[in-house]
């Protein structure tokens, strides 16, 4: 049997939405992104939102709608996707890396008071792995330090934190629609703010330093940030498809869990207080991690490790920060993480298999 990490949740219903666009031929950036932006604002309970063509872009447009640039430093999860880090370097900023808790992996506000200086302008929680982190203590330190939040909820669209949604604690936060997140259009992203100076700085910078298309007088320096009608179409027809897949996560999630309660060389993560939970990947915590993800590759089943210290990344030690004693739970995350496969149209014939082969393993060593 083979079990990918993961295939998007699409059919017939996104091709015909495609198909629509061809014939009104209107396949840029015009009325079905402005439906999608509509109906994700009122989605997530925000006054404004603005697409990019992915998150890491879109992290990018929200640091620089804020003002952050050389000479700045910008706190940033230790364990997290790079692009985390790269959107504050794309800026001419220095990210600068802090631990995560033990229990769930988000980030840890106690050693962020370790790497706080006079450069500190902001502070990047990560809702990691489809649960929200700890916005209560994000907020607080943010406040009493005078800090920017930049939210990265690319994994965490329609996640909630004490009734809130990810993404709209913060001065601004970005979301995914890469592949392999809960709703896609391929490649996309979205940035959303309720401050409208924000708003409309985003506006000028996605869209070549104007309002409007069609006029040649440019006021400020921008990019072509946009997507296209054609994504849109899709998100529409994937944000209507979001409860239930978001109930076929969340069910896999309690299958794994079923399968596997006997093994006790496996541990599931513990869901942060106050958070939802639609989980972007199902994660486990494993004896001999590593080289059971070897054995499950043999079986067909393609596992997945935890993200890689952003503070050993070789394209990092430029910042002269790769001094494990700071980073025990984010270095504890790759060395025994594995992230299993939970698409939605993943069958429990396929959870099964998984469990047994994790299983079997366990019974060989």
């Amino acid at each position: 049997m083979k079990v990918p990490q993961f295939i998007p949740y699409i059919g017939q219903e996104e091709y015909t939405a495609i198909e629509e666009c061809f014939n009104t031929t209107w396949i840029t950036e015009g009325p079905k992104a402005d439906e999608f932006n509509k109906k994700l604002r009122e989605f997530i309970n925000v006054k404004y939102g603005v697409f990019a063509p992915n998150g890491t872009l879109a992290l990018y447009l929200g640091l620089k709608a804020l003002g952050i640039g050389p000479g700045d430093e910008v706190i940033v999860p230790d364990c997290t996707f790079i692009a985390s880090a790269n959107a504050v370097e794309m800026v001419g900023a220095r990210p600068v890396f802090v631990d995560v808790n033990r229990k769930n992996f988000q980030i840890d506000v106690n050693d962020c008071y370790r790497v706080l200086s006079k450069k500190t302008k902001a502070i990047m929680p990560v809702h990691l792995y489809g649960m929200a982190a700890n916005m209560t203590e994000v907020m607080n330190f943010a406040k009493r330090h005078n800090l920017f939040v930049i939210e990265d909820a690319a994994q965490a669209l329609g996640v909630k934190y004490n009734g809130q949604y990810c993404g709209t604690f913060g001065e601004v936060g970005c979301f995914s629609f890469f592949a392999d997140k809960t709703i896609t259009t391929g490649e996309g992203g979205f940035v959303v703010t309720n401050n409208e100076e924000i708003y409309q700085k985003l506006l000028y910078l996605r869209n070549q330093g104007r309002i409007a298309r069609g006029t040649f007088i440019h006021s400020e320096i921008g990019y072509n940030f946009r997507i296209t009608d054609i994504q849109a179409a899709m998100g529409l027809v994937q944000l209507n498809k979001f409860e239930m897949i978001a109930k076929k996560k969340i069910n896999i999630d309690k299958l794994y869990k079923y399968y596997l309660k006997s093994v006790e060389e496996v541990t599931f993560t513990t869901i942060e207080p106050g958070s939802d939970y639609i989980p972007f990947r199902v994660i486990v915590f494993c004896k001999n991690a590593h080289k059971l993800m070897e054995f499950m590759s043999s079986k067909g089943i393609q596992p997945r490790t935890f993200f890689y210290p952003l503070h050993k990344q070789p394209c990092y030690q430029y910042l002269n920060q790769n001094n494990d004693k700071y980073f025990p739970n984010a270095i504890y995350g790759y060395e025994h993480g594995i992230c299993l496969p939970s698409f939605a149209a993943l069958t429990e014939e396929q959870v099964k298999y998984v469990c047994d082969t994790i299983k079997e393993f366990y019974q060989k060593y």
